[in-house]
Parts: structure tokens; sequence; C-alpha cells
């Protein structure tokens, strides 16, 4: 039967989903009877059903169609055994296109995303580009997908066998598959339900998120396999020969081919009378059918189909010759002899280069299982030897290695080592987890375990930082290893000991190391590591000692080197949340800063970096401070690392913005940040962080009841042991003053300022607990109260800066009476008003102006209420704009029409993309000049207009550029 006949026959019966096929292909070209209709939708549509029932009949017909309609059409499938294979599926969808293309090309569709992105398609990258996170490679295929489906309108994307597809590459396509409704791309998946493993069963969800099921193939009827039987021989078979051939088979559409090919092959009649030789043959067909038909094909036939089966997705003519030990020549003849057997299916193409092919999965199933299980390992190991030879790559090979049983074989380790970087350098950690793991069972040799102990653990630090611990204990007990692991190996555990929130284990094993260290090199970075996380711990009881000893060693310091650079950073911290002068923080931040800190530099953490940062936020240059965030950031995304470093680089963007009191901002960064650290994990600092964030710009919204349930629902009465910016536990004292909950509030913020003196930490602009303290005092123990309130004053003017003295002395106000109060606050307006926090100033200034209307100054309280309400609306704090209008009112005065400010300052990346976007540049072509991704520009852009209180179109004019066409690509992108 001819492969176009069979074709034919399988899509019997199937007039319902070829139909519901071409409305999908009709809604995605926007084409509908023949006419143009404009619109182009795209989406999901799924066929399920039992193996054999036709999904792969009806998924290659749609392919026919689509190609016949002009659509662009990527097709892969997921195989049985290369479920462990990362991004198998993946590859294949977009291999064959860009092995059409050159590196250039490579380039330019990938942009931004090249580095992150090339090594999970199959493309070479350069050694020291680094592992992305699995979310960096999910958002990059995303673009990749995203920007193919803009640019080779329509698509269509077709999956088969799903329900055996690679977790990586699944993982990305149920995330990524509710968005295709927004593209001109189709996506259509089969999958045999009953086979979804647990990690597949969201492939059940992917239709029913676009509102439709999926189409479930039922068998065919009986007249259906009639009409096959009939077809493949002859029209003289009976009704009862029909109809027994459909109860053998049940309907199942391969089932009937393969049994009418079985019946032809033994000559027997279709007839009545012949019912019993029927049964006679599908009984023994079902027994050993397919192995005895191979079988009869002779020795060389059952080697090369083993072959086959163990290559898989790797099995080219010549790869499985090779395994199967047969020249090319004895090969050819006998793939063909296969297909002739209906156990092959015929090479596409014609023979050549493309993989062999099974007819049917369930065919390949059964012959891989038939392999004796000592000859299927070996046949393994002699795959993995021949893929390699074919310089497929160690991760090609992997899959093979995986098989093998364990032999202590140092060639095996060395490749799954290899493997294992691959699969990193793709950003599938699990896969390299499960390479590094079988190598610990080969086993390495001793010298080699502490390597792969310490590989294994670094797999999980950006994304599972609790996981890496174990395996890095272990590598640190190994008795073979040399100084430069060993030291790498301390500083990995105690990073992983404090990302997950464990800062006490992290100070004491790096301070062991300290002390064990011969080299003065490996004492001064041991030491480094043990200031930075005992400054984080919770519970520390040696503050001002270590804070004197990190002082006297600073002072010696001349900035050589990471580690001198790294204590001069946490010098410059402690300086800062001690409260010295902020002149003294900003000197040793800058001789920290030097050139610049890297957040992603693979030997030093980005703690630092993200401190010095902070130093420049709370010493009133919060400018500063963004423009070293969204470099971080920038990095981050450029590695594709979406882990830790980014979420707490996004959160501190947020808290940057919140200080400077764009609380709209603020509360979208902290969400986002929040989201981001969530996938990490729960309470870790990166998440306590987002918290503190959130939670404080609630506050200031006005939101008190929104904040409540918030801190309710995420972590309650639990509090982080670690110290975080802002301080959790402040801020929880801070929301129970919101609340009015004064008395729990004075407890509260009792125990944090105990804390906090009790560690040397007096800087009210880093932990404002007096501020707080002093009102929940303020109506029981006002004495007390303004003691706080004028220890605070006395703190904030000694550290100097601004916004804390404003901040202070408007504190300081409020539990104060007559004139003394006014004088207060017309203080705290005048120094807020050289700061740059315009939420701070915009409370001062309404406060101001009610205290002053309270004494009959009508005129002077209105200047400072429309300045506080116009502040207020700016920076999104609704419940201050609401008290601000009231007490205007109160004034016998009307809320003006607030101004639209046009001279609103702007960071230094909206400057760079409103430039960008003034010159005519697409989104994105600003994605490709700057680095940042889609979603960045578009929310920069977004800051932009709300700021200059124009569109896009009118950026131009405002300033000053004339609309130009973008220039070509520069040659180093």
């Amino acid at each position: 039967m001819s492969r176009q006949n069979q074709a034919r026959l399988t899509l019997l019966e199937r007039e319902s989903e070829l139909g519901a096929v071409d409305e999908a292909l009709t809604d995605l070209c926007g084409t509908r009877a023949g006419e143009h209709c404009g619109t182009r939708a795209g989406g999901v549509i799924a066929f399920a059903g039992p193996g054999g029932v036709g999904k792969t009949a009806v998924l290659a017909e749609m392919r026919r169609r689509a190609v016949a309609r002009g659509c662009t059409v990527l097709s892969a499938r997921g195989g049985e055994h290369e479920q462990g294979a990362a991004f198998h599926v993946v590859r294949q969808l977009f291999q064959p296109v860009l092995a059409a293309t050159g590196e250039e090309e490579h380039r330019r569709i990938l942009g931004g995303w090249y580095d992150i992105v090339a090594p999970a398609v199959g493309l070479v990258v350069s050694e020291g580009s680094g592992a992305p996170d699995p979310q960096g490679v999910r958002d990059g295929l995303d673009w990749l997908v995203t920007r193919f489906a803009v640019e080779y309108a329509p698509v269509v994307m077709i999956l088969d066998d799903v329900h055996w597809a690679d977790t990586e590459s699944l993982d990305w396509l149920t995330r990524f598959a509710p968005r295709t409704v927004d593209l001109p791309l189709l996506l259509a998946v089969g999958y045999r339900p009953e086979d979804l493993s647990a990690e597949a069963a969201g492939v059940r969800g992917l239709t029913e998120r676009q509102g439709s099921r999926p189409h479930v193939l039922v068998p065919l009827t009986p007249s259906g396999v009639g009409r096959i039987v009939r077809d493949v021989l002859g029209e003289e078979a009976d009704d009862s020969f029909c109809r027994e051939c459909w109860a053998m088979t049940g309907g199942n559409p391969f089932e009937v081919i393969e049994l009418t090919a079985k019946i032809r092959d033994r000559e027997l009649k279709p007839q009545s009378e012949n019912l019993p030789a029927l049964r006679e043959l599908v009984s023994s067909a079902k027994d050993s059918g397919l192995n005895d038909r191979l079988t009869r094909l002779g020795t060389a036939a059952v080697r090369l189909a083993w072959a086959v089966a163990v290559l898989g997705i790797e099995a080219t003519p010549g790869l499985s010759a090779s395994v199967a030990g047969l020249s090319e020549t004895e090969a050819a003849d006998v793939v063909g002899r296969l297909v002739d057997a209906r156990i092959l299916a015929p090479p596409r193409g014609g023979p050549g280069k493309q993989p062999l092919e099974y007819l049917h999965p369930r065919i390949a199933t059964a012959i891989y299982q038939a392999i004796p299980g000592a000859l299927r390992v070996a046949m393994h190991g002699q795959a993995a030897s021949v893929v390699l030879g074919a310089g497929l790559g160690s991760t090609a090979a992997g899959r093979h290695l995986l098989e093998m049983h364990p032999e202590s074989d140092p060639w095996v380790v060395r490749h799954l080592r290899a493997a294992a970087r691959e699969y990193l350098r793709a950003g599938a950690p699990d896969a390299g987890r499960r390479c590094l793991a079988r190598a610990l069972r080969e086993p390495p040799a001793l010298e080699e375990r502490a390597a792969v102990l310490y590989e294994l653990g670094c797999s999980a630090q950006l994304t599972e930082p609790s996981v890496t611990v174990n395996h890095l204990r272990a590598a640190l007990e190994e008795p073979a290893l040399d100084t430069d692991l060993r030291e790498a190996i301390t500083y990995r555990l105690a990073q992983a000991y404090g990302h997950s929130g464990r800062m006490e284990e992290a100070a004491q094993i790096v301070a062991a190391e300290a002390g064990r260290a011969t080299s003065a090199r490996t004492r001064l970075r041991m030491q480094t590591e043990q200031f930075m996380w005992n400054m984080f711990r919770a519970d520390e009881k040696e503050s001002p000692a270590r804070s004197r000893r990190l002082a006297r060693l600073a002072d010696h310091l001349t900035g050589r080197g990471m580690a001198e650079r790294y204590l001069l950073g946490l010098r410059a911290w402690d300086a800062m949340t001690r409260g010295e002068p902020a002149a003294t923080a900003l000197y040793y931040a800058e001789e920290a800063l030097g050139d610049g800190l890297s957040w992603t530099d693979d030997d030093w953490g980005f703690e630092v970096p993200i401190l010095v940062a902070l130093i420049f936020l709370h010493c009133d240059q919060p400018g500063r401070a963004e423009d070293l965030f969204n470099k971080g950031i920038a990095e981050c995304e450029r590695k594709g690392w979406r882990g830790s470093h980014l979420a707490f680089g996004i959160t501190l963007l947020g808290y940057a913005r919140y200080r400077r009191g764009a609380l709209n901002e603020a509360e979208e960064l902290a969400r986002e940040g929040m989201r981001i650290a969530d996938l990490v994990g729960s309470s870790t600092p990166a998440h306590w962080t987002a918290v503190g964030t959130l939670i404080e710009t609630l506050i200031c919204r006005g939101r008190v009841q929104e904040a409540q349930e918030f801190a309710a629902g995420h972590g309650g009465e639990i509090l982080p042991q670690a110290v975080l910016c802002p301080d959790v536990p402040a801020v929880r004292g801070e929301l129970l003053l919101a609340a009015n909950m004064h008395r729990e509030a004075r407890h509260q913020l009792t125990e944090v300022g105990r804390r906090m003196d009790g560690r040397g930490m007096r800087n009210p602009a880093w932990c404002p607990w007096q501020l707080h303290l002093s009102q929940a005092l303020a109506l029981t123990e006002p004495r007390e109260a303004a003691e706080v309130a004028d220890d605070a004053v006395r703190r904030a003017r000694q550290f100097g800066t601004h916004s804390a003295i404003g901040r202070a002395l408007h504190t300081a106000a409020a539990v104060a009476h007559g004139s003394e109060r006014i004088k207060l606050l017309a203080e705290a307006v005048g120094h807020l008003e050289r700061s740059p926090s315009a939420y701070d100033l915009a409370v001062a200034l309404v406060d101001h102006g009610a205290a002053l209307r309270r004494i009959g100054l009508p005129q002077e309280a209105g200047d400072r209420l429309y300045r506080g309400l116009e502040g207020a609306v700016q920076c999104g704090a609704e419940a201050l704009a609401t008290r601000a209008r009231d007490e205007l009112s109160a004034a016998g005065l009307r809320p003006m029409q607030l101004r639209v400010d046009h001279t609103s300052p702007l960071t230094s990346q909206e400057q760079a993309v409103a430039e960008r976007a003034a010159q005519g540049w697409t989104d994105e072509r600003i994605c490709e000049e700057t680095g940042l991704n889609d979603r960045d520009v578009a929310r920069l852009l977004s800051g932009v207009y709300r700021k200059v209180g124009t569109d896009r179109t009118g950026l131009a004019k405002l300033l000053g550029l004339a609309a130009t066409r973008p220039p070509a690509q520069r040659s180093d992108h």
C-alpha cells in the first residue's frame, strides 16, 4: 500500500477534526470563503486519543493544508526515550530553520537574547557566556517565537506525541501557549491522555485556557473499518469478515491497517468461512507478530531496527549503520526491506542524512522493549561513542550514557560532566543534575569526586539555593581537595546558606575557612565574606566590635583587588547604617565602586554591589542608585539570570522609586520582584525584601487594609532571620501604626529599636523605627514621644542628608505644640524641598498647611495644601490627596485643576528610550540597542508619557529631536 493511500485511509471518519483544522487555519490566515477578512487569530488546537487512533495522520494533513495556504510550518514530536534530553522538542522546531542560515542571521533573529537562547536551540556559543536560569531561557524562547511569528506570519507549529516531550520544552510550551491568541501563530498538539506523566499534566489545560476542549479522536465505526478492509483486500470482502476485523481491532485505524496488511500477506480470503483463521492470525500477531516479522528479515535487519530504536532522533542511516555494525551499503539495503515490511517509514526526501523513523511510535516502543537488557545497555554505550565521534556533542551522548551500568569508567564521567555543562549553559539545570548525579554513581576517581559534587551543587544555586547546600557540604568533606577548589566550594556554600536565609551558618563556614587558610589572599577573601554575612545576621551579638574591626581594616586598604573593594563597600554600608556622616559612607562607596561592580561575576557575589547602590539611595542620590540597579538588572537579563539576583534588583529598584515618591511604579516593581522571588522559594531574603517594600508602598498609598491582608498572607507573624532593606519587623510596626493599633505598634517598634541600637544601627534614614515609635507614643506618653523624636532629629543631623533631617523634623513637629510645631514643620518642608523625597515632601506640605489653617492663616495654608495635593496626586498617594482636598475645603478653598508637570526629571534609562522613540525607533529596535527586554521598554515609555504629558508622536517636538530612521545595526551587536 502506498504511503498516500495509507494516509487517506487513516483519515476516514475524521471530517469533524478536519473541519476544525480548516476553521483554525482560516482564522489564522485571515481569509474566509476565499476572501481576505483582514484579521488573523492564532491559538491552540489539540487532538487527543489512544495510540494508533489517527492523531499523527490528522496533524500530517493539517501540515499539508497549512503549506497549501502559504503558512510557515514548524514541527516536532516527543520521543519516548528522549524525554530526558532537555529542549529536545524545541530543537526539532528550530534547527531546520536555523540550519539554513548563518550566524549573522541567527544573531539578527535572536537579537539580545542570542547568548541566552542559542544553546537551547542547538547553536554554539562562546565558553564564557555563563549559564542562564530556566526562566531566562523561557523568556528568550518567548521572544524568539514571537519574533518568528511576526516575521514569517502566518505560522503553524505542530507538535506530535506531546506526552513524550522533554520537561524543559513542555514547561516552556505550557507557559507560552496562552500568548498564541495574540500572535499570527497556531499551535497544534497531539497526545495520548493515558500516557501523560505528572510533569506533562499541564498539556490538558492548553486548549481549556483558550475556551475550548481537545478534539478527542474516537475509534472507527464498523462501516469505516469495512471501507479499509475492502480498499485493501478487495470489494469481495463480506460483511461478517469486515465486522470481525472491527471487533478484533476495536476500530483502531493503525491496527486495522496492520491487520489488513497481514491478511493480504497470508493471502487469506476475506470471507466468513475464514473467520477462525482470522482469529488465529490476530492472536499470534498480538504475541509475537512484529518480532516474528522482523526476525524473518534476517539478523542485519534486526540489528539495524534495534539501532534505530536506541538512537531515536539521531538515527541517521550512517549512525544507525555504525551502531548496528553494518556497512552503509548493507544498511541501505536493509532499510528498504524494513520499509517494505511496514516497520520503518519511507525516508523523507529519499535516502540521505534524514533520521530514520518507525512507521508508528507503537512499533518503536515494541522493538526497543524487545532488545535484551544487557545488549540494550551495550548498544547505548556504542551509540554514545558513535554520536560523539560524529560531533553531535556531549548532550546527545549523555542520554545514552545515562542508560549504561556504572563501571568506574573515567571516559563516562568526563562526558557526563561535559553534558551537564552544556545543559546548564542551555538553562536546563535539572538535566545537568541528572548527568552529574549519574557521574557520581559511576563513580569518579577519588580526586575528581569533590569537583563533581561542587558542580552538582552549583547547578541549583540560582534557582534552588537550599538544594545546593547538601552537595556542597559533601564536597567540602572530601579528603582530596586542592586549595582553589576548597575556596570555591566554601564561597558557594556560604552563598547558598545566605540566599536561604541561614546567615549564621554562612558566616560560620567562611570563618572556619579563614582560620584554616595558609594563603593571605584566601584569608582576606574569607574575612570579607565573614564580615558580609555577619552584617546580614539578625541575631549578631558582636556588631559594634565587628564594626570597629572593619573600620580599622578599611583605613589601610587601597582598593586593589576585588577583596579590598568589597571590604570598602562593606565599610560604606556599615558607616551608613550606623549613622556616620553621609560623606563618609559616600567616600567608601565610591572607592568600592571604582569602575563598576558586576552583579553576575561567578567568583564574587552580588550582595556588595547591591549594598553600594543602596548607600547612594540612602544618601539622597537615588538617581545614582537607580542607574546602578538598572545596570545590574540589565546584566542579569543579558545572562538570563531570572532568580534571586533579578528579584532583588527589580524589588530594590521599586524601593528606590518608593523613596522618591513614585508609588505607582514602586508597587508594580515590588510585585514583579515578588513574583520572581517566589519562583525561587518563599521565605528567602528576596521574598522578604519584596514583602517589606510592597507593604510600605501600600501604606503610603493609603491602602492600609490591603497592606494588612497582604502581610497576613505573606508570613503573618513570621519574621526573617536576616537584616534586610527595608527592615521587615520595622515595616510591620509601621503597618500596626497605620492601622491605629498603637499599643501593638509600640511593642513591635520598641523591640526593633532595642535590636538596632544593640547593633549600633542608629541611622533613621536606614531604619526609621524612631519616627514611627514617636507617633505610637504620642497619645498616651507625649513626653516620651518627644524625647524619641528629638533623638531621631539628632541622629538625622549627624547623618546629614536633607531627606533624613526633613523626615525627623516632621516627626518632631507631630508631637510638638503651638508655635514650635509650626516652626518644625516649616523647617521640615525646607529640608524636604532640597531632597529627592517627593512623597515625604507632599505629606509635610499637607501637614504644614493644615497647621497654618488651624491658626488662622488661610492664604499661607492654601499654598502649602495646593502644593501638597499636587505632589500627592503625582506620587499616587490617594489617601493623602483626599486629606489635602478635605483641608482645602475646610479652609474655604476649592482644589484647583492640577497642573501637568512637563519638567518631571527622567531617569537615565527613561531618557535613553524616550530619545530613541522620538526618532521613530520601534520598541524591538530599542530592545536590541539598549539590551532591555520588551516589558521594560514598555514600562519605561509609559513612565515617560506620564511624566511629560504627551504620547509617542509628541516626544520629538518635546525633546527637540528630529524624527529620523534608526541607524544601521552596529557590527558589535
